[in-house]
């Protein structure tokens, strides 16, 4: 099982699972949920590695190093931190 903390609240959810649910449920907002808007951009503040790599849509957004679509993140296993 994978961790998501955002802003100090947590969830669980399987290894290889798109975080979007887990980041709703956790407070960050949500537009398109399509990787077009922006609205769910997170900061990884730690486990960056646990997340699997950029997709396109957030290589079009040109994201900071840090930075992360809600939206579009998969997390591959281990805990990942984060704030919006």
């Amino acid at each position: 099982m994978a961790k998501l903390v955002i802003d100090g609240q947590e969830a669980e959810l399987p290894d290889g699972a798109a975080i979007m649910d887990s980041a709703e449920t956790l407070g960050v907002p949500f537009g398109c949920q399509a990787g077009q808007c922006a609205t769910c951009v997170i900061i990884v503040e730690e486990g960056m590695e646990n997340l699997a790599p950029k997709n396109a849509a957030e290589e079009d957004m040109g994201l900071r190093d840090n930075e992360r679509l809600a939206c579009q993140a998969t997390i591959r296993s281990g805990t990942v931190k984060a704030t919006w």
